[in-house]
């Protein structure tokens, strides 16, 4: 086991959530072989709940797959659109937790094919919401939308009673994802709530067209980090241990709360900073002298978000827990050990 790994366990059992929740709890989740997804069942594992994962591509270098995690849950394969098989996972297994975190996430892809995107993120929505909606065990459902479902705003940061102004691929698919689940919520009583981040960092993301893992792997390869954008585009930054505890605390308050159901939730550090700002940060970090590469090739992408967690804060007693240079110092030892095991 990692040092990522202990800090993960750690900080999981001791926040937001209460460890009997989740004993022996039948939990549900799609999108473990993602990055947030694998530290999603870590924790879920660390607090002794039956977790069943749906795999479509096996990702052997995924973490939920390159560790002792998959002999810890129950493995189905197959694909979020096979709706009679998410009947079947959840009557066979007696769902009572649904964690839905799948999704194509990645915003060039979503720019060259649109139509995976929607069909993953869209339409995989509808078909496990409508296999909940059928399901007798399901007792509350959190799925992950985006900050990126906002579109832009006049303002920022963003609160939760904005409207959802999205116009390219990625953002269309959040905000659908994020309304189709507030439709189930308000038409049939589906006891669904949705969150929303920004952009995820942390040990296991094996993205390297991400800004933080490719950053990362350049300075230990000794290359010039590379940004695919003008380098001035602002995000909204959150440590993935802090998203882990932000799904289990909605989670468990959904279970314990039906007055929160259809209702969405930012969740944020509510510290944010340029492209060219958060690469100019690790390579500080990482005690380096590079100068990035600016490709400028990026398009069909917000020019600034950032969210305020004020009614996450409030409605549920959740808060982030790890700054922003508290979360790039684990997650630069986490690749330091990895890619020094690939090496040999």
């Amino acid at each position: 086991m990692d040092d990522g790994t202990r800090a993960l366990e750690s900080v999981v059992l001791m926040r937001g959530q209460s460890e009997g929740f989740w004993r022996d709890r039948r939990v549900f989740v799609t999108g473990a072989t993602g990055l947030v997804g694998g530290w999603v069942v870590r924790a879920l594992v660390a607090h002794q709940a039956d977790v069943v994962i749906l795999v479509r591509d096996w990702v052997p270098h995924s973490h939920v797959i390159n560790s002792d995690l998959i002999d810890s849950v129950t493995t189905v394969r197959g694909n979020l659109r096979d709706q009679l098989l998410l009947e079947r996972i959840l009557g066979e297994y007696e769902i009572a937790t649904v964690l839905h975190l799948a999704a194509q996430t990645i915003v060039p892809i979503a720019n060259r094919n649109p139509v995976s995107t929607f069909d993953s993120n869209i339409a995989g929505t509808w078909g496990l919401l409508e296999a909940c909606r059928r399901s007798s065990s399901v007792s509350e459902i959190v799925v992950a939308s985006s900050d990126k479902a906002y579109g832009e705003a006049v303002s920022l940061p963003y609160v939760e009673t904005m409207p959802l102004n999205a116009v390219f691929p990625y953002d269309v698919s959040k905000a659908c994802t994020d309304m189709i689940a507030a439709c189930y919520a308000n038409t049939w009583r589906l006891p669904v709530a949705t969150t929303r981040c920004g952009n995820f960092f942390g040990g296991g993301d094996l993205n390297w067209n991400r800004i933080v893992p490719g950053t990362i792997r350049s300075v230990l390869r000794g290359q010039r980090p590379v940004i695919r954008s003008d380098g001035t585009t602002v995000r909204d930054y959150i440590y993935v241990e802090d998203a882990v505890s932000a799904y289990l605390c909605l989670a468990e308050k959904l279970a314990q709360n039906s007055a929160l159901r259809g209702e969405a939730f930012n969740f944020s550090t509510e510290s944010h900073l340029s492209t060219r700002a958060m690469v100019n940060r690790i390579l500080e970090l990482m005690d380096v002298d590079l100068e990035p590469i600016i490709l400028n090739e990026a398009n069909n992408e917000i020019q600034a978000q950032y969210l305020d967690a004020s009614k996450a804060q409030r409605m549920l007693g959740w808060d982030a827990e790890f700054g922003l240079d508290d979360g790039l110092k684990s997650t630069i030892a986490w690749y330091r050990e990895h890619l020094a095991k690939e090496a040999g």
